[in-house]
């Protein structure tokens, strides 16, 4: 991984919210969570929960 990358992965993270998602993954495993848990776990809407997803996935952290 070049240093851009990782840079970009560690920007993402720096959000709270987006780092709370990721922790709640990464316990969950392999077989990950539904999203109606995660945002009812996070306590945010879905349109939040959405965006944060979209952040994380497009930077391969999901």
């Amino acid at each position: 991984m070049d240093l851009g990358h990782a840079a970009g992965r560690c920007a993402e993270l720096g959000n709270t919210t987006r780092l709370s998602i990721f922790r709640l993954l990464v316990k969950a495993g392999k077989n990950g969570l539904p999203v109606g848990q995660i945002q009812s776990s996070l306590g945010i809407p879905g349109s939040t929960l959405t965006h944060h997803l979209q952040r994380l996935v497009r930077v391969g952290l999901v």
